[in-house]
């Protein structure tokens, strides 16, 4: 009786969908007509669906320092949890599609929903390092799919005419946890530690799966999808850029050349991705379709996204972590946050609205520019630099960050379909990876040379100091001057000015070393933009030369 009951709870309903209703391909829901209040619904879900999985990593990216304390780990040591989350994210999507198109849409929805809220819950009971890296790693993998039935709940949520519109919003939902984490989450610390971002992401994870069991989806066409040698290819794939993730996520921690694990993770990952490639050519239904993945088209999509995505990483690494060293945290950041999320908003809605199928990539050369623009102007921060300085610039860089998200999803979307449906899957796996691993790049890219630019600066500024130099030795003597009537020895105020001189130097070489990095994010971005313009500009030259 129980398993009927199970088994009804999972089937997928009876659908007869009318011809322009089917669905695109098998593993997606049918397009059938809704009435406004289930539109609502679906919208709402979406939503939903979309927060609980952007926050799934931002929850623990933004409250790093505090889960440091309370686990007891190194800066090394609790990287490894966002970073371990990606490496399992990573690759998923190539299991994920094939399940929904063997299985169905409901035991996709309710199993992994239901794992989810099941990882979420054994979050509760982490007390060491080891256990929160396997909750971190299943809960990564399962997080995908949660991803997955925003795009879908949002596609119902519109009607059929305004569905690549929606395919922009679900996409760029979850993009806008990250400030949402950053904004509330000193609330939700102050009430019990880091257990309440946990028992927050629970509560989100059972109300999703409640919403997902109340509200189906349509159901799909089913077909028979898993071969055997698509676990030998994940095996090798999920490997192997698992490790690719762990050198960009610790390398710039532990120091590229002080980790000898680096190397040898790369020796590794080298030849599996080599191995996984050679099996993927020669099959006749691959997962991964490497002759097409291999066009100039993608190519020069791929290069574009992960260039984009690295300039990003400007706000979550620079402009935070320069108001972080100049001593402001989370709990000062209120508003600088909530300008943050709204201008990302902003930018998924005028994306969905402007969206133009003949040229979706102007506005990701638009974003660009605008990052370019944006990032040169933070780089004449001073030591006196704080948030409200730097409202406008990071609101127009979280803007552009939705704003190209969901054109540059849907360029490489259509020319998939165009080949087939086959080739889906090909495209979403790719997709995946290169905003994933572009984001672990970027961040690894611009600590690294923060790092390097930093030990340049200080050193000049050091070479720069001369004791005899009267300025300086007023500042040696008013360091000295200012804890004198609790040292009394002449010799150990000198000693504790020299001290207050060598922070004040660290602290102005890295401030000149994030500008640094603004100017490279900005060097970077111009120069994409202008790469992107150039392929416009070609293309352009070319119809017209084909037309006379």
């Amino acid at each position: 009786m129980i398993r009927r009951r199970l088994n009804h709870f999972l089937a997928e309903e009876r659908w007869a969908f009318a011809p322009h209703e089917r669905p695109a391909m098998p593993g997606s829901p049918g397009s059938p007509e809704h009435p406004t209040a289930r539109r609502v619904a679906y919208g709402g879900i979406a939503v939903l669906l979309g927060l609980t999985a952007g926050f799934g990593n931002a929850l623990i990216a933004a409250n790093t320092t505090t889960l440091q304390g309370a686990l007891g780990l190194d800066p090394a040591g609790i990287a490894w949890l966002p970073t371990v989350y990606v490496m399992t994210n990573v690759s998923i999507n190539l299991l994920l599609i094939k399940f929904r198109q063997q299985f169905g849409l409901r035991p996709f929805a309710l199993v992994f929903l239901g794992l989810y809220a099941l990882v979420t819950f054994a979050h509760l009971f982490v007390r060491d390092f080891n256990s929160a890296i396997a909750v971190r790693a299943v809960s990564g993998m399962v997080g995908a799919s949660v991803s997955s039935l925003c795009l879908y709940y949002m596609m119902q949520a519109l009607p059929a005419k305004w569905r690549l519109k929606a395919v922009v919003l679900g996409i760029g939902v979850p993009q806008c946890a990250t400030p949402l984490a950053r904004l509330f989450s000193p609330d939700l610390l102050a009430l019990s530690q880091w257990r309440t971002l946990y028992l927050f992401e629970l509560g989100l994870a059972l109300l999703s799966l409640a919403a997902v069991a109340w509200l189906r989806l349509p159901p799909t066409e089913r077909q028979k999808a898993f071969e055997p040698l698509d676990f030998v290819t994940f095996l090798l794939f999920a490997v192997g850029t698992g490790l690719v993730c762990a050198v960009l996520g610790l390398g710039r921690i532990v120091w590229w050349t002080n980790a000898a694990w680096i190397g040898w993770a790369l020796i590794a990952a080298i030849p599996m991705l080599a191995a996984a490639v050679a099996i993927e050519h020669h099959r006749a239904n691959p997962l991964l379709n490497t002759r097409w993945l291999g066009s100039a088209d993608i190519v020069r999509f791929t290069i574009v996204t992960i260039m984009a995505r690295i300039v990003l990483a400007e706000q979550s690494y620079a402009a935070t972590g320069l108001l972080t060293l100049l001593g402001q945290n989370n709990d000062q950041l209120g508003p600088f946050f909530l300008i943050v999320f709204l201008a990302s908003v902003a930018g998924v809605v005028v994306s969905a609205v402007t969206l133009d199928v003949e040229r979706l990539a102007h506005p990701v050369m638009l974003a660009i520019a605008i990052v370019a623009a944006a990032a040169w102007i933070d780089s004449h921060a001073t030591s006196l630099t704080r948030a409200p300085q730097m409202y406008v610039t990071q609101a127009l860089i979280a803007f552009s960050g939705t704003l190209f998200l969901g054109p540059s999803l849907l360029f490489g979307m259509t020319r998939a379909l165009q080949r087939g449906s086959g080739h889906i899957i090909s495209f979403i796996a790719l997709f995946g990876i290169i905003n994933s691993v572009g984001g672990l790049a970027g961040t690894a890219l611009l600590g690294s040379y923060q790092q390097l630019r930093e030990k340049a600066n200080s050193a000049a500024l050091v070479q720069a100091i001369d004791p005899t130099d009267p300025i300086v030795a007023q500042r040696l003597a008013t360091g000295g001057a200012a804890i004198g009537r609790v040292v009394g020895d002449a010799s150990l105020r000198a000693a504790e000015g020299a001290a207050l001189l060598s922070q004040t130097t660290s602290r102005e070489a890295n401030v000149l070393a994030y500008n640094d990095v603004f100017r490279l994010v900005a060097l970077l971005a111009a120069t994409t933009s202008g790469y992107l313009m150039f392929l416009l500009g070609r293309r352009t030259w070319r119809a017209r030369k084909s037309a006379r």
